[in-house]
């Protein structure tokens, strides 16, 4: 603790226990840590009391709720072990790792038995991506994003940019709508936000913009890299993660072509609870995902024969994971015949 932050920060003008409760009154350390709150902002009261506005978006927001989570598996149950998953899994596991505010403004959160503790001697802090987005996010997205993972760093991210320049406050408090996953929310990043369709600087460049225009998303073409694929997730057994890079049907536009990341659900996850998934087949194993490993040049973006001839990193039915789900068989794009 920096004591000098105590006179200059607004949050300690009303002392420790304001917060954190226990009993500043008292000369013994034990005495005065009794019932001590050690994450007072896990209620959001606690924040509430100032940043009654933000809070009341935040509660709906899908870092509080991980409804994205939920979301993601639920077409899997029947009606009875949706009841059971949200009870006994739901609950205790998944809303576990949801973040209050001062997992990201003033301490780091455990995740995965990693902590990194204060951010900055308990200061209040605006936003430190590298210990606050890069530690939840820092299984796949923020080392593909600074090619930490293998790989160069997204060109954004050699330009200099960080994540919230292009995910601002208003997406990560929420707006007091209550989604059920990020791909609801309608004002989300988008490429076409900055990189505007038909101001290219050259014919060259904008044909095949034209030609691909809501066929493709842009990373099907400018990803450059591998990145990174989840397998065989059972609970409280973690899970196997390696590189990958595989083109298919998107599942939720059958329209696009895109890239996909394996999800890591398998049949006999929730086995321990006693949970079958009757409806596992109803969902994909591989789903769309916009991946951070941005480039302007790529295998795709230099030869038209990457894709229409060689096919390269096509989703086909020999590189399916094992005992996957059958709806994993309509994301193999399927050639038309000539």
């Amino acid at each position: 603790m920096d004591k000098s932050i105590l006179k200059n920060d607004p949050h300690f003008s009303e002392g420790c226990s304001s917060c954190h409760k226990g009993n500043n009154k008292a000369s013994r350390k034990e005495d005065a840590h009794k019932n001590l709150v050690s994450r007072p902002s896990k209620d959001l009261k606690t924040c509430e009391t100032c940043h009654e506005d933000i809070v009341k978006r935040f509660k709906t927001s899908l870092h509080f709720t991980t409804a994205g989570q939920r979301h993601g598996v639920m077409g899997r149950f029947s009606h009875n072990e949706l009841i059971k998953f949200d009870k006994n899994i739901f609950e205790t596991s998944c809303r576990s790792c949801h973040a209050s505010c001062g997992d990201c403004h003033v301490r780091s959160y455990p995740v995965g038995g990693i902590k990194l503790g204060l951010i900055k001697g308990h200061k209040f802090i605006k936003k430190d991506e590298g210990r606050t987005c890069a530690l939840c996010h820092g299984g796949r997205v923020y080392p593909e994003y600074t090619g930490e993972y293998g790989g160069s760093a997204d060109i954004h991210y050699q330009k200099g940019m960080v994540c919230t320049d292009c995910h601002k406050k208003e997406e990560l408090h929420g707006n007091g709508i209550l989604y059920k996953s990020m791909k609801d929310v309608k004002d989300r990043p988008k490429c076409s936000n900055c990189h505007k369709a038909g101001v290219e600087d050259t014919e060259r460049s904008q044909r095949p913009h034209k030609i691909h225009k809501e066929k493709l998303t842009c990373y099907a073409c400018h990803a450059g890299s591998h990145y990174r694929n989840c397998y065989n997730c059972h609970i409280g057994k973690g899970a196997e993660s390696k590189p990958g890079f595989y083109l298919g049907i998107n599942p939720r536009d059958k329209k696009t072509f895109t890239t996909l990341r394996v999800v890591p659900t398998i049949r006999d996850t929730f086995k321990a609870f006693n949970i079958k998934m009757e409806h596992f087949d109803r969902l994909p194993n591989y789903w769309d995902s916009a991946v951070h490993t941005i480039k302007k040049r790529t295998d795709r973006t230099r030869s038209c024969d990457a894709c229409h001839k060689e096919k390269k990193d096509y989703l086909t039915e020999d590189i399916l994971i094992k005992g996957g789900s059958k709806a994993n068989f309509d994301l193999i794009y399927k050639q038309k015949s000539k």
